[in-house]
C-alpha cells in the first residue's frame, strides 16, 4: 500500500503547480482524500478534501478560488491543481487517504505520502 505525491517544485508567485497522488494496493476511489500542507516550524494543515463520493470537496479558505482537487479513478490519481501561487503557500505537500471517509481528519488518515516539495518564491 503506497501513496506518493509527485509534481512539486519551485514556482514564481502567480504561477502554477499541479501535484499528483498516485495510489498503489488498494483502490483510491473507495477513501476520501485529503491534500495536507506543512511549512517549517508549523503544524500539518488540510488544505483541501475530496470524499469517496465526490459528493463533497473542501478547501480551507485561503486557497478557495485557487486551488482545485480532482480525482481520476480508472488512474487511481487524485490531483491538486494549484494557480495564483503566494510565497505563503510554501510548504511540504502530503496526501493521504481514509476509507469511506466523509472528512480528512489529520488524526484519522489511515495512509501518508511522503510528501513533495512545493516553493513559491521570485
Amino acid at each position: 500500500v503506497q501513496l506518493v505525491e509527485s509534481g512539486g517544485g519551485l514556482v514564481q508567485p502567480g504561477g502554477s503547480l499541479r501535484l499528483s497522488c498516485a495510489a498503489s494496493g488498494f483502490t483510491l476511489g473507495n477513501y476520501a482524500i485529503g491534500w495536507f500542507r506543512q511549512a517549517p516550524g508549523t503544524e500539518r494543515d488540510v488544505v483541501s478534501c475530496i470524499t469517496s463520493s465526490d459528493g463533497d470537496i473542501y478547501y480551507v479558505g485561503s486557497v478557495k478560488g485557487r486551488f482545485t482537487i480532482s480525482r481520476d479513478n480508472a488512474k487511481n490519481t487524485v490531483y491538486l491543481q494549484m494557480n495564483s501561487l503566494k510565497p505563503e503557500d510554501t510548504a511540504v505537500y502530503y496526501c493521504a487517504a481514509e476509507l469511506w471517509a466523509t472528512t480528512c481528519d489529520y488524526d484519522d488518515m489511515d495512509y501518508w505520502g511522503k510528501g513533495t516539495l512545493v516553493t513559491v518564491s521570485s
